[in-house]
């Protein structure tokens, strides 16, 4: 049985997550233990008990994630790992892809999203922007919905989740020009999101800037265990060029559809394993990729039956 793993992005975080992990498994419980330690609060209490409210917070949210991620593997990394063919995550996912792939290690890792998530709220609240999800088919593309809604404002596609769902990112007057030139073409619908910023957009320029001096401050290995796909060019990344990839990945889309596309065409026979909180990759791959087979791997029930997959 081939692997590829799969690392879920912020909006996937919900209280209670890795409470059955750390209770089932000593190495899940460590490592939950190994990032309280790292940010030097208890990331571990604010993810089992919440409240949402504080764990949404994009400096809470990406290292829980993270460290949601980590416990996991580090209970079937040793089963796991020898037949993991390549890994990828959506947006803050991919972090948690290159600790797995051995690239960071857990503290680095989340010390790393943490700032990563400060950075960006940060540029959030200094050159203020918006998000939206456009669903269903449209007759018009979206970069050319967007170049035109960008006389309003600045505005981009940012997340390429899905067909007949992409998220645009920009200055709030771009974004709602957008949406109604989205609606015009078809769209079923146009939803703005609750974020505090317009990430995968060129208004994150200034945390690019300080998120690639966390990164070159980091200590990274210098090899992989296995290829990680990354969402700015959806082709497999080396420890060479993994920074230049986290960091312009802030002002740049998350090509998820390609992405998944590209891996299943590379290991069509493996199991697509989502590592985190819930299902939302999961059902991303069925509609990209449908003939792929899916596994979800979040809680200590789902652990198990994993293992007992690859065993």
């Amino acid at each position: 049985m081939q692997v590829v793993l799969l690392f879920p992005g912020q909006g996937s975080q919900k209280p209670g997550m890795a409470k059955d992990l750390a209770e089932a498994f000593p190495a899940a419980k460590a490592a939950l233990d190994a990032a309280d330690q790292a940010l030097g609060v208890s990331l571990s209490k604010l993810m089992f008990e919440g409240p949402a409210e504080e764990l949404t917070l994009t400096h809470n949210a990406q290292p829980a994630l993270l460290a949601h991620g980590a416990a996991i593997w580090a209970v079937v990394k040793d089963t796991v790992r020898p037949r993991t063919v390549a890994a990828a995550g959506h947006s803050l996912g991919e972090f948690t892809a290159y600790h797995a792939a051995g690239l960071f290690g857990l503290q680095d890792a989340v010390k790393l999203v943490r700032r990563r998530g400060e950075l960006m709220y940060e540029t959030g609240v200094q050159q203020p922007g918006t998000m939206a999800a456009i669903l269903g088919e449209m007759s018009r593309s979206v970069e050319e919905i967007c170049e035109e809604a960008s006389a309003a404002g600045v505005v981009v596609p940012a997340n390429y989740n899905c067909p007949g769902q992409i998220v645009i990112s920009g200055e709030v007057s771009g974004v709602e020009k957008a949406m109604e030139l989205c609606k015009a073409a078809g769209a079923k619908r146009a939803i703005k999101l609750n974020v505090s910023g317009a990430f995968h957009s060129p208004l994150m320029k200034p945390a690019f800037q300080g998120l690639m001096m966390a990164l070159s401050m980091a200590n990274m290995q210098k090899s992989m265990a296995f290829p990680v796909y990354t969402n700015v060019d959806t082709a497999p990344s080396t420890a060479q060029n993994a920074v230049a990839t986290l960091a312009n990945q802030l002002v740049s889309p998350v090509r998820w559809t390609m992405e998944i596309e590209n891996m299943a065409a590379a290991y069509p026979n493996a199991t697509f394993v989502e590592m985190g909180p819930g299902s939302v990759l999961v059902g991303l791959v069925k509609k990209i990729a449908p003939n792929v087979k899916t596994m979800t791997c979040g809680t200590a029930t789902e652990v198990n039956a994993l293992l007992e997959a690859v065993a």
